[in-house]
């Protein structure tokens, strides 16, 4: 009976999910019910809810299968089962959830800044690696491992910047594939945590750290035990000496020229934020940390050191003294550090030659744009309106037209940025009369080139400019390609956003009033819709579903956009696209606000009311810079005698094709070509030919209309109003004619 019940389950399963579930070894040890039956096929017992155990960490899709399985179980199964019933009725629900949220249900995921190993990877990783290991194993049905799963991740985090000294890896042995692997490294309880040495061999099965006290402070720690405890022999081999240095050997280094800098971190004997920090700036280059003892009194007078832990720094070029630290935390040793003038952190490896020859190329393409000197703690109004510019001329001319969906997100752009930017009154009026002009047209569909007349001001009209030039100041990148247009774009938000907060009735009568977090809505389906890098698009509409529909205020809008531009700068820390000259990290540093970092259970934290404030003061309107910003242009004075051949202008030439159209000399657009000195800036980068006054025609909104057109027009006009007198006057006439004859008639 039981047979031809799997059988039918098995069919069940095979129809509706297209797979067959392999057998659950687990159930018969964690059940209390006797499933020895139920077992006989192990695909059976999986079909009606064996996933109990497993399905957390497996990417197993929920079918109809199982919902029609169970009431063929409930009744083919014996009397002496019936508490089976209701524990497959239960195992059911637990399957069925999992499977609804997808992959948010596994406990680890790529995502993760830690190393997911499984039966295949286990043994090659840590046999014989560079690296020492930290590995849970964990499974995926243990309560315990659960709750455990977030202080796991977050210690991961923590040391991320060690990996290449130690590595945290997990591995869940709830998986099938993992049963035997599991079971050769002496797993029987979980979570279970073991550590292997470097260099260790393939018969190695790993030390069990046996602590109660699993914090991550207390990890951390023994992280950094692990590494002390091995020999010269066995080292790791990226891994700095984490021993304290002597005065010996510290003091001749005082007044040397080098090519990096040295840091001297002064602890007691006891602490662990000197080592801590040498594993932190593993990472970069440009630096090296040296950690001595408050024992040692010759260092002390030398250096006059009071107070610990503390840093003095030894300067490339011979110099020396005291580094000023706000608070005395590993945090903000490691962050000043990382900040230091040349201090780069180390592009990832990917082992391939593609990857080596990006890393080559970026290096030759250095910026030749000049070098402006700015302040981090000022935002500037030329970042904003590069941004603008470069999304009105160059993103949004990918697109021929604008329709539908496409249309509403821009309008929604432009209406959010009419009323809230806070920059130039010049760029703000240019956002009004485009915004206007879009809502007033009753078109569907609206060319791109009428958007970009408007832009460039083809009309004329007073007081309306936007550079056409990028001049990246905030946002400049140390060399072509880094930073520039996605830097000023989180920039342009942050400031929308605190804009926003600041005066949240001047989205009233726009549409937009009705959202909680109308920035982030507009951002979000700007970023959707138009912007360049599709897969930076799916990330943040990732994030963006997750959890924007849970801000209800400005503040809250600030603090999400905020904490998601430090998510993507810790995603892409280290890559290719990261700046060596500005390396991602958490924003602000402890330079720019020092109160906005914490440290609880020796863990760094934000206090989010702190960061809230430095927000709202660093994207304000009172920090925004006008330096840089390119010059509003000066109208030309009118010649002596003006020559009424130069103010005709002919249709544009057939010849230019779409994407080859050269700007025509006229209005702002040719103005905004001259630089600060006056000078011809037409050949830099950002900047398109101006044609000849003759030659170019004048298109009114891009619509086709020229000044032949508007000549014929003048023409059609004064012949209808002759036309219309003369009708006047002939029906003036006929009608005093039929009067003098009627009068007479009367007579």
């Amino acid at each position: 009976m039981i047979d031809d019940l799997c059988s039918r389950i098995d069919d069940l399963c095979h129809r509706h999910s297209g797979r067959e579930a392999g057998c659950w070894k687990a159930a018969q040890s964690e059940s209390s019910v006797p499933l020895s039956p139920l077992c006989q096929r192990g695909s059976c017992l999986r079909s009606a809810g064996g996933l109990l155990t497993s399905s957390v960490s497996e990417r197993v899709q929920p079918s109809a299968a199982l919902p029609a399985a169970l009431p063929l179980l409930s009744e083919t199964l014996p009397q002496e089962h019936i508490m089976s019933r209701a524990w497959l009725r239960a195992a059911a629900l637990l399957w069925l959830v999992p499977g609804l949220l997808g992959a948010a249900a596994r406990l680890y995921t790529e995502e993760d800044p830690l190393v997911i190993l499984g039966s295949s990877s286990l043994k090659p990783a840590v046999t014989n690696s560079s690296s020492a290991w930290l590995l849970q194993f964990y499974s995926s049905w243990c309560g315990h491992c659960v709750q455990f799963s977030g202080t796991w991740k977050s210690l991961a985090l923590d040391v991320k910047d060690w990996q290449r000294a130690i590595s945290v890896a997990v591995l869940d042995c709830a998986q099938e594939e993992n049963f035997d692997v599991c079971k050769e490294y002496g797993i029987k309880f979980y979570p279970t945590f073991k550590y292997f040495r470097a260099h260790a061999a393939a018969t190695d099965r790993g030390t069990i750290h046996r602590g109660a006290d699993r914090q991550i402070q207390s990890v951390r720690q023994l992280m950094v035990d692990i590494l002390q405890n091995h020999t010269r022999l066995d080292w790791p081999d990226h891994c700095p000496p984490l021993e304290p240095y002597s005065a010996v050997e510290l003091l001749p280094l005082l007044g040397q020229r080098s090519d990096h800098y040295t840091a001297v971190i002064t602890e007691e004997p006891g602490s662990y934020v000197g080592r801590e920090v040498i594993l932190d700036l593993l990472q970069f280059s440009g630096v090296e940390v040296k950690r001595a003892l408050s024992t040692d009194l010759p260092l002390l007078d030398a250096l006059k050191i009071t107070t610990f832990p503390s840093i003095y720094l030894l300067q490339p070029n011979g110099t020396h003294a005291h580094m000023h630290v706000e608070k005395r935390l590993r945090f903000f040793f490691s962050s000043l550090l990382k900040t230091l003038p040349g201090v780069q952190r180390r592009v990832k490896s990917h082992g391939s030659p593609s990857s080596a020859g990006q890393v080559g190329a970026l290096a030759d393409g250095q910026s030749t744009e000049p070098w402006r000197d700015f302040s981090r703690s000022t935002v500037y109004s030329a970042d904003l309106e590069s941004a603008l510019h470069y999304l009105l001329r160059v993103e949004l001319a990918t697109h021929n037209s604008l329709e539908g969906e496409e249309l509403k997100v821009f309008k929604d752009f432009v209406t959010l940025v009419s009323k809230l930017y806070p920059g130039r009154g010049s760029v703000v009026k240019l956002m009004e009369t485009l915004s206007d002009w879009l809502l007033s047209l009753p078109l569907q569909r609206i060319p791109y080139q009428a958007v970009l007349d408007l832009v460039d001001n083809k009309m004329r009209i007073s007081g309306v400019f936007l550079g056409a030039e990028l001049r990246w100041v905030g946002c400049q990148g140390s060399r072509a390609g880094l930073r520039g247009y996605p830097c000023s774009l989180w920039t342009l938000f942050h400031v929308l956003s605190v804009q926003h907060e600041a005066t949240p009735t001047a989205l009233e009568n726009t549409g937009l009033e009705s959202e909680a977090a109308p920035v982030l809505q507009v951002m979000r389906r700007y970023i959707r819709t138009f912007f360049g890098c599709e897969q930076c698009g799916r990330h943040f509409e990732q994030a963006a579903s997750l959890s924007v529909d849970a801000v209800r205020d400005g503040g809250q809008q600030v603090l999400w956009l905020w904490n998601q531009h430090n998510m993507v700068n810790e995603r892409l820390a280290g890559s290719l696209s990261d700046d060596p000259l500005f390396p991602k990290a958490a924003w602000p540093s402890p330079v720019l606000c020092a109160s906005c970092h914490e440290e609880k259970d020796g863990v760094h934290v934000w206090n989010q009311d702190n960061v809230l404030r430095f927000l709202r003061r660093h994207y304000g309107v009172s920090n925004l810079s006008p330096k840089y910003t390119l010059p509003l242009p000066q109208a030309p004075a009118p010649p002596e005698n003006p020559d009424p051949d130069l103010v005709r202008t002919a249709q544009p030439q057939d010849g230019r094709r779409d994407g080859d159209r050269k700007e025509e000399e006229s209005g702002p657009a040719h103005w905004a070509q001259r630089g600060e000195a006056g000078e011809d800036r037409s050949e830099e980068p950002g900047h398109s030919k101006g044609g000849g006054g003759r030659g170019g025609g004048m298109w009114i909104l891009g619509l086709g209309f020229n000044s032949v057109d508007m000549s014929l027009c003048v023409v059609l006009y004064v012949f209808s109003c002759l036309f219309l007198m003369l009708l006047f006057f002939f029906f003036k006439v006929r009608s005093r004619r039929w009067k003098l004859r009627y009068s007479r008639l009367h007579v």
